[in-house]
C-alpha cells in the first residue's frame, strides 16, 4: 500500500486547505521516501516495507475512555491529548490564550498566515507526507505580554495495533513577550503498532521566550519521525530539550531560523538505547540569519546491545550574520561491541567575526571507576547503572524546570 493514498479528509470542501493538502503530496511524490542515497537520512533511512503498510484511518475518535482521565503529574499543567493520533479535547481558552484543535484553527482562519509557512516542503519528505493529510493538530496561540503561568502537557498515546499512520500538525504561536512551557509526551501500550510523523511549527516573537520539552518513549515497534521546524524573532529565546527512551525508530529534527538580531536558541537532548536494533536519530540544524544571534546544543546518549545513535548537527552562519555565535557538542558511551554511533557536526561560514564550535566524542564506561565501585560493595551491573547515570545527568542539569527534568529523568 502506498503512504499516499486517496481519502477522505475533512476539509475537502476549503480551497486553502486543499490546496495545502495537494502541494504536500506533490512534494512526496517527488521527492519520495529518503535512501542511503539522501545526505540527511544516510545513516538513519528506512525502506518503505519496513513500515508495513501503515493505515490512514479518517473514522471519527472512538476510545474506550482512558483517554479522559487526567495524567497523573508532579506538577500543575494544562491537558490536552491524543488517542491514536486524533486530538481528543475541546479546546482551552481563557484571556491571551487559544488552544484549540487545528481543524477548528482553519475554519475559523486563526491560522491561515501560519500554516506551512516555517519550511519548504520539498526539503522536508515526511513532513510534505504531512501536509498532504492535514487535518489532526493544535493551534496554540500566546498573545502579546501573556506568560502562561501553568506547562501545557500534551499527551500523544496509541494504544492498539492497527498499524496507524498518525500525521500530526501543531502551530504554535508565542506572540511579543509572550512566554509558556509546552511539555509533549509520547508512549504507546506494549504491543501497539503505529507510526508517529509530527511536525510542529513553532513561531516565537519579539523577546518571547518558549520551553520545549519532549519525552518520548513508545511502544517497541513504533516509528516516530517529527520536525521542529522554529523561528525565532529579535531577542526572542526557545529552550528545547529532547529525550529519548524505548522505539524502534526515532528521529527528532530540528530546524530552526534565527531570523532578528538577538535571537537565542539552546537545543540539548539525551538518549539512552537499550533496545535490539534501535534507532535514534537526533539531527538539527541551526540557521543564523541576523547579526547577534545565539545558539547552543549539547546532546548525550547511551548505545547498549546492538542499538543505533545517530547525531547530525549544522550550524550556518549566513553573510551578513556578525558577531554571531553557535556551539554544538555531542558525546556518547558505547556499552557494547554491538551498538552503533553515528556523528556529522557541521560548520558553514560565511561571516568573519564570529565565535563557532563543534565537536564529538564516542567511548566506553571507564572500568577504574567501575573497579571503585565494585570494592565499596556495590555490584557490577549497579556501579555502571550509576556511571550512566552520573554521564547523563550533565544535560538534563541544564534544564530550567526541576520538576519537568527530575520527573523525565526519573522514567529515564
Amino acid at each position: 500500500m502506498s503512504l499516499l493514498q486517496k481519502t477522505n479528509l475533512w476539509g475537502d470542501d476549503i480551497p486553502f486547505l486543499c490546496g495545502l493538502r495537494e502541494k504536500g503530496a506533490t512534494s512526496f511524490a517527488k521527492c519520495g521516501l529518503p535512501s542511503a542515497k539522501t545526505e540527511a537520512w544516510k545513516y538513519s533511512y528506512f525502506k518503505e516495507e519496513e513500515l508495513q503498510n501503515p493505515q490512514i484511518d479518517v473514522t471519527p475518535l472512538k476510545c474506550d475512555g482512558h483517554c479522559h482521565e487526567a495524567q497523573n503529574l508532579p506538577f500543575e499543567a494544562i491537558q490536552i491529548k491524543f488517542c491514536n493520533g486524533k486530538v481528543h479535547s475541546e479546546g482551552f481558552l481563557q484571556n491571551g490564550i487559544t488552544i484549540k484543535p487545528l481543524a477548528e484553527a482553519v475554519f475559523d482562519g486563526d491560522v491561515k498566515k501560519y500554516l506551512n509557512k516555517s519550511f519548504e516542503t520539498d526539503d522536508f519528505p515526511f513532513a510534505a507526507l504531512n501536509t498532504a493529510y492535514l487535518e489532526q493538530g493544535l493551534f496554540i496561540l500566546i498573545e502579546s505580554g501573556t506568560v502562561l503561568t501553568k506547562p501545557l502537557y500534551i499527551y500523544y498515546h496509541n494504544h492498539d495495533d492497527k498499524n496507524r499512520l498518525c500525521n500530526i500538525r501543531n502551530v504554535i504561536v508565542l506572540e511579543n513577550r509572550a512566554k509558556a512551557t509546552v511539555i509533549e509526551h509520547f508512549d504507546g501500550e506494549e504491543n501497539a503498532l503505529y507510526t508517529q510523523n509530527i511536525v510542529n511549527e513553532i513561531f516565537v516573537g519579539n523577546n518571547a521566550s518558549l520551553r520545549h520539552y519532549i519525552w518520548q518513549n513508545e511502544a517497541v515497534n513504533a516509528h516516530h519521525i517529527a520536525l521542529n521546524s522554529v523561528q525565532i524573532k529579535s531577542d526572542g529565546n526557545y529552550f528545547a530539550f529532547y529525550a529519548n527512551g524505548n522505539c524502534k525508530y526515532a528521529r527528532n529534527e530540528s530546524y530552526v531560523r534565527l531570523i532578528q538580531p538577538g535571537a537565542n536558541a539552546n537545543l540539548n537532548g539525551a538518549y539512552r538505547l537499550a533496545q535490539q536494533n534501535q534507532i535514534c536519530d537526533i539531527t538539527a540544524n541551526i540557521r543564523h540569519l541576523a547579526p547577534h544571534t545565539f545558539s547552543n546544543q549539547l546532546v548525550k546518549g547511551v548505545a547498549q546491545v546492538a542499538a543505533k545513535g545517530v547525531f547530525q548537527g549544522q550550524i550556518h552562519i549566513a553573510h551578513d550574520a556578525q558577531q554571531c555565535e553557535g556551539h554544538q557538542l555531542h558525546r556518547a558511551l558505547i556499552i557494547d561491541e554491538n551498538a552503533e554511533i553515528d556523528s556529522k557536526p557541521e560548520l558553514e561560514i560565511f561571516a568573519d567575526d564570529v565565535k563557532c564550535s563543534h565537536g564529538s566524542s564516542n567511548g566506553d564506561l571507564d572500568n577504574e571507576r567501575i573497579f571503585y565501585l565494585q570494592s565499596r560493595g556495590i555490584s557490577e551491573d549497579k556501579a555502571r547503572q550509576i556511571l550512566i547515570e552520573a554521564y547523563l545527568d550533565e544535560v538534563f542539569a541544564l534544564n530550567p524546570d526541576k520538576d519537568i527534568s527530575e520527573w523525565i529523568k526519573e522514567q529515564f
